[in-house]
C-alpha cells in the first residue's frame, strides 16, 4: 500500500477504514472471513458486534446478501462456515451502480450514447 493510500485511510472514512477503526479492529476484532470483493468481515471477541472493513470505497451495496445477513444478525453462522444455498434463477450480486457511468439507462434515455430507433412513431410536421 502506498504512502498516499495510507494518508487517505488516516483522514477519510470512505477509503477503507479510518485509523480509529483500524485500532479498534486490531484490539477487539476477530477476522471471520473475506468476500469476493476483498471486503474483510470481523466480529468482536464477545460475539455481540460485527463489522466490515471495505476494500476501497465504503459502499454498503458492495456487501453480498450472505454477508449482509450475517452482519445484521439474521443468521449466526458466517458464509465461510455455512454458505447460503443459491437457487438456479438467482443472479450474481452486483453493487448499486446508480450515479455511475455503468448505471442502467432504458431505451430512449438521454444518457444513452445512441438514441433508440423507433418505427412506431412518426413526428408531426405542419403543412
Amino acid at each position: 500500500m502506498g504512502i498516499l493510500n495510507t494518508a487517505l485511510r488516516a483522514v477519510t472514512w470512505w477509503n477503507s477504514a479510518t485509523l480509529g477503526t483500524s485500532l479498534f479492529t486490531w484490539r477487539k476484532g476477530v477476522k471471520v472471513g473475506e468476500d469476493e470483493e476483498g471486503n474483510v468481515f470481523y466480529e468482536s471477541r464477545e460475539g455481540n458486534r460485527r463489522w466490515v472493513i471495505y476494500n476501497g470505497e465504503a459502499e454498503a451495496s458492495r456487501v453480498s446478501p450472505d454477508w449482509h445477513g450475517w452482519l445484521h444478525h439474521t443468521w449466526d453462522e458466517p458464509p465461510t462456515k455455512k454458505p447460503l444455498v443459491k437457487k438456479a434463477w438467482e443472479k450474481p450480486h452486483h453493487e448499486n451502480l446508480t450515479g455511475t457511468a455503468l448505471a442502467y439507462a432504458p431505451a430512449g434515455s438521454i444518457r444513452r450514447s445512441a438514441p433508440a430507433e423507433r418505427s412506431d412513431y412518426e413526428a408531426w410536421t405542419p403543412e
